[in-house]
C-alpha cells in the first residue's frame, strides 16, 4: 500500500483546525519576515543618520547655523537630530528670560532632550515586542496543532480491526507539519528580537552619550553668557 506523503496532500488532507492552525502560523511568519527586513532597514539608516550628524556636530561649526539647517527642513527631525534640536531650541528660548539662572537653563534643555530621547527611543523600538511575541507563542500553537491532529490520527484507528504504519502515519505526518511551521516561525523571530535589542541599546547609548556631552556644551555656554565664569 502506497501512501502519500508529500507536503501538499498532508497539508489538504488534514483535518478543518489543524489547517487553520497552519495557516495561522504561515500568516505570522510572513507578518514576522516582513517586520524583520523592516526593522533591520530603520535601525541601519537609524544608526547611519546618527554617525552622520554627530560628524556634523563635532566638525567645529556653529551649533545655531546646524539649528537653523534643521529647523528650516520640511520633514521633523529624527533621531539624534531631534535630541538636537530639542535641546537646542528649549535653551534659546530660556536664555531669554531675564535674570534666569545658567543650571535652570541647561536644566531645561536636558529635559526637553530626555523627552526627545524617550520619544527616539519608543519608536526604534516598536513592533520588537511582536517579534517577542511570536517567537514565544509559535512553538505552543504548533505543538497544539500537533497534538490535535495525531489524537485524530489515533481516534481512526478505533473503527479497524488491525492498525498498521501506513494508516497511522499519514495523520502523525501532518500534525508534526504543524511543530515545523511553528519553530520555523518562532527561530527567525527570535534570533532578530535578540540582534535588535542589542543594537537598539547601541543606540540609545549612543543618544545618550550625545545628550550628556551636548549638555556639558550648553553648561558652559550657559555659564559663560552670564557672566559666572
Amino acid at each position: 500500500m502506497n501512501v502519500d506523503l508529500s507536503f501538499t496532500h498532508l497539508i489538504l488532507g488534514a483535518s478543518p483546525l489543524v489547517q487553520a492552525v497552519m495557516l495561522l502560523l504561515l500568516v505570522v511568519s510572513i507578518a514576522s519576515w516582513n517586520m524583520i527586513f523592516r526593522k533591520w532597514s530603520a535601525l541601519k539608516q537609524a544608526r547611519r543618520d546618527a554617525d552622520d550628524f554627530e560628524e556634523r556636530f563635532w566638525s567645529g561649526g556653529d551649533l545655531s547655523q546646524l539649528y537653523k539647517q534643521i529647523s528650516m527642513r520640511h520633514h521633523d527631525p529624527e533621531g539624534m537630530e531631534r535630541i538636537f534640536e530639542a535641546g537646542f531650541s528649549e535653551y534659546a528660548r530660556l536664555s531669554k528670560k531675564p535674570g534666569i539662572d545658567p543650571d535652570a537653563v541647561v536644566e531645561g534643555a536636558q529635559r526637553a532632550m530626555r523627552v526627545a530621547l524617550t520619544r527616539e527611543v519608543d519608536e526604534v523600538e516598536s513592533n520588537l515586542p511582536f517579534l517577542a511575541t511570536v517567537g514565544s507563542t509559535s512553538p505552543y500553537v504548533g505543538l497544539f496543532g500537533t497534538v490535535w491532529g495525531i489524537m485524530n490520527a489515533f481516534r481512526g484507528l478505533g473503527n479497524v480491526q488491525q492498525a498498521t504504519l501506513a494508516m497511522v502515519a499519514p495523520g502523525i505526518a501532518e500534525a508534526l507539519i504543524a511543530t515545523a511551521m511553528g519553530l520555523f516561525a518562532a527561530i527567525p523571530a527570535v534570533l532578530a528580537y535578540n540582534r535588535y535589542s542589542h543594537d537598539v541599546e547601541r543606540l540609545e547609548g549612543q543618544y545618550d552619550n550625545f545628550l550628556e556631552e551636548f549638555s556639558t556644551i550648553l553648561h558652559r555656554q550657559a555659564h559663560v553668557q552670564s557672566g559666572t565664569v
